[in-house]
């Protein structure tokens, strides 16, 4: 659980970093990861370290197509 609990952190930083706003897409938070250095295998990956948080309500999924992302205000 510690890998994917480094793996949330690092995400939700650059999302803080980056001022991104909104919904977002697991493509879309890969794409800033990359855009500020960070590795990740996939978006499929994003998506599921993501989805697990969901499960605690660190993150809110919307189920459209495609799945976006966001983080609920508890977890800043």
């Amino acid at each position: 659980m510690r890998v994917r609990q480094r793996e949330f952190d690092r995400i939700r930083s650059v999302l803080e970093e980056a001022e991104a706003e909104g919904p977002l897409t697991a493509r879309e938070i890969l794409d800033l990861l990359e855009e500020h250095g960070e590795e990740f295998d996939s978006a499929h990956r994003v998506a599921t370290v993501l989805g697990r948080h969901a499960q605690s309500g660190d993150v809110e999924v919307i189920r459209d197509q495609p799945y976006r992302y966001e983080f609920s205000e508890r977890s800043n």
